[in-house]
């Protein structure tokens, strides 16, 4: 039987976006079974601390800049740092997501699209035209889908999500957790390799 690793992601993180490729090497390795739990980050970071982009101290901001280079090139991507239509409300791209998890069809597809979209192609992911196009380039029913995404059913479960992340001690975009253990940063995605390789049980906070 498949480990589950549930996956907490927004398209508005370029974290996710650079970690994603290696994310997906890691889980065909492992043949791991990927829960897609996207969320929206303002609540997160208002709830557990964090700041948005715009309120950090301009130092934490220019370092921010300096590291996505240093990532694009260990990562072999090519993408914008200020994307055209970045920042965006994520909520109907991430809410794609859910409404093909709730059909039962799997998102992956939809994921490499609407990142690749976002950070290299400079697409407006806030624009429900766009989403269905993208949704449709990856073998999903685009209209269908975007249509859900905007449907109450798809707003409960974003905002399980939510309550998932914080019961989870996620506060963060990309953030992969095993067993109950986080692993948060597409720079800890090492890390999770190590986990899984050693067959170790979960760390938890010392009490």
């Amino acid at each position: 039987m498949s480990r589950q690793i549930d996956y907490y992601f927004s398209f508005q993180s370029p974290w996710a976006y650079i970690g994603h490729q290696a994310f997906r090497r890691l889980v065909e390795a492992h043949d791991l079974a990927v829960n897609y739990k996207p969320v929206l980050l303002t609540g997160l970071f208002s709830e557990t601390g964090g700041l948005p982009l715009a309120k950090r101290h301009p130092a934490r901001q220019r370092y921010r800049l300096v590291e996505l280079q240093r990532w694009r090139e260990k990562r072999g991507l090519d993408f914008k740092l200020w994307p055209k239509h970045w920042p965006f409300d994520a909520r109907l791209a991430d809410g794609v997501v859910l409404a093909a998890v709730a059909a039962g069809l799997d998102p992956e597809l939809y994921l490499q699209q609407a990142y690749a979209g976002v950070w290299e192609r400079e697409l407006d992911l806030a624009d429900p035209a766009v989403l269905i196009t993208l949704a449709d380039d990856a073998g999903l029913p685009g209209e269908k889908l975007v249509a859900h995404a905007a449907s109450d059913q798809t707003r409960d479960a974003y905002e399980q999500n939510r309550q998932d992340a914080m019961a989870a001690d996620v506060f963060g975009s990309p953030a992969y957790v095993l067993d109950g253990e986080v692993f948060w940063g597409q720079d800890r995605i090492e890390l999770l390799a190590d986990a899984l390789k050693s067959g170790r049980g979960p760390y938890r906070p010392p009490r």
